[in-house]
């Protein structure tokens, strides 16, 4: 026990310091989203559901890279992944992005209102599936980052909405290395929802999935 204890430190510890290399030789992390991560550490339950410095850097060259003019989130919680997507939009672009937790909302809307990037974000309270429909035009990128158990009732929704040659990034589909857990895949209901969610993404023929090994996973879908 006292060595498994051990061998355990150490990967953590080789994981802490290769993250910290990793930050230190990419783009820095803005300072209202450095002070907003820090916040979160300090007041929130569950500070890890925050994207973080990487996965944000990553989620806005995504959007630089596709160059989107209409993305939709799933799942706003602080609103961190929010600002990075919106940094990366092109001027005109917008982002609609949902969150069912309603005393979240007025953060949130400091939040985008004390940032640059924030008049290209509309801010959504509500349940995702019964909102999405309703939406008068389609999307080119979609963020889904909302409650594990609905993955597949959301990427069915978001298909309906996205044009050919779009992007499903989803977000926590390694989940902490439990979809390779049998004990915890036997109880756990997020587990079996992104593991059940995971097998109908790679048998979809209408898609194309990889699954980048980044933070927690984030699963890349193209519609062809």
């Amino acid at each position: 026990m006292y060595v498994c204890a051990c061998v355990n430190m150490m990967k953590t510890k080789s994981d802490l310091l290769l993250q910290a290399y990793i930050e230190e030789h990419i783009e820095d992390e803005p300072k209202l989203l450095k002070e907003l991560r820090r916040q979160a550490h300090l007041t929130l339950l569950r500070p890890r559901m925050l994207s973080g410095h990487l996965q944000g850097r990553i989620l806005k060259m995504f959007m630089q890279m596709i160059r989107p003019e209409h993305v939709l989130e799933i799942g706003t919680y602080t609103g961190y992944s929010a600002l990075c997507i919106a940094e990366g939009l092109p001027d005109g672009s917008l982002l609609d992005t949902i969150e069912i937790n309603d005393e979240l909302e007025n953060k949130i809307l400091s939040l985008f209102n004390a940032s640059e990037h924030g008049k290209k974000i509309k801010l959504h309270i509500g349940d995702a599936l019964e909102i999405i429909p309703t939406f008068p035009y389609s999307f080119d990128a979609v963020f889904m980052d909302g409650n594990k158990r609905h993955y597949k009732a959301y990427y069915e929704a978001c298909l309906s909405k996205l044009r050919q040659g779009g992007y499903i990034f989803a977000d926590n589909t390694l989940w902490d290395g439990h979809v390779v857990d049998e004990e915890v895949r036997k109880n756990d209901q997020q587990t079996k929802g992104i593991m059940e969610f995971n097998d109908m993404v790679k048998n979809d023929p209408r898609v194309e999935v990889v699954i980048l090994p980044i933070r927690d996973g984030i699963s890349v879908i193209r519609v062809k």
